[in-house]
């Protein structure tokens, strides 16, 4: 960690540099988890909209990779590590969130082998770092959810999402183009196979 803090830093520092904030204070913001060499520029448009100022409460809702899930689940340890700062979990919101029976618990191993939310912590902790003392996250592992399912954790979100002081930040996949991901989708008039799917990944 000692190592890559700073070149972590010096990165994140580089993409948002690049990009303007124009859409600020954003309530939610979509961002990818592929690996930074792919995604770091493309991430940096959604965290700098973020508002540091204003933002408390951040949380982050990331697919679930590994395990089948048929709702959400919660973590069970209290921080997050990250080589810039530890970012800490909003054990009052868990309670809350706990309480409603709606939630699963993630195992240890299960945390720490999911990248949808760990991907997202580094650039959180970047956006925020003016006040980092001042916010805590609420991360959350989404399953597949059923189209009621999404209703009842959508109802129960949008009382959170209602508060200017809370953000959410979606975890998103790029386009998985191919036979392993038995996708495919080929649109033949934007010409070669890699122009169709360069079309899709910008739609």
């Amino acid at each position: 960690y000692l190592f890559i803090g700073p070149q972590l830093n010096a990165q994140l520092e580089g993409w948002l540099s690049q990009v303007q904030s124009t859409k600020r204070p954003a309530r939610a913001i979509i961002a990818p988890h592929a690996g930074y060499t792919y995604c770091g520029s493309c991430a940096a448009h959604a965290y700098k909209q973020v508002d540091p100022n204003i933002t408390r409460k951040i949380f982050i809702l990331g697919p679930s990779h590994h395990v089948p899930l048929s709702r959400c689940a919660l973590s069970s340890v209290d921080i997050y590590r990250t080589p810039l700062y530890d970012l800490r979990i909003d054990q009052k919101i868990y309670g809350e969130l706990w309480k409603t029976g709606m939630f699963e618990r993630m195992s240890l191993q299960t945390d720490e082998d999911e990248h949808s939310i760990e991907m997202h912590l580094p650039y959180t902790a970047k956006a925020m770092e003016s006040h980092k003392d001042e916010f805590t996250i609420i991360p959350v592992l989404v399953g597949a959810l059923s189209e009621s399912k999404e209703q009842e954790f959508g109802k129960l979100f949008s009382k959170y999402l209602a508060d200017p002081s809370n953000l959410f930040v979606v975890s998103s996949d790029f386009c998985h183009w191919g036979q392993r991901f038995r996708y495919s989708y080929y649109d033949e008039s934007q010409g070669e196979i890699y122009r169709s799917i360069e079309h899709l990944d910008k739609m």
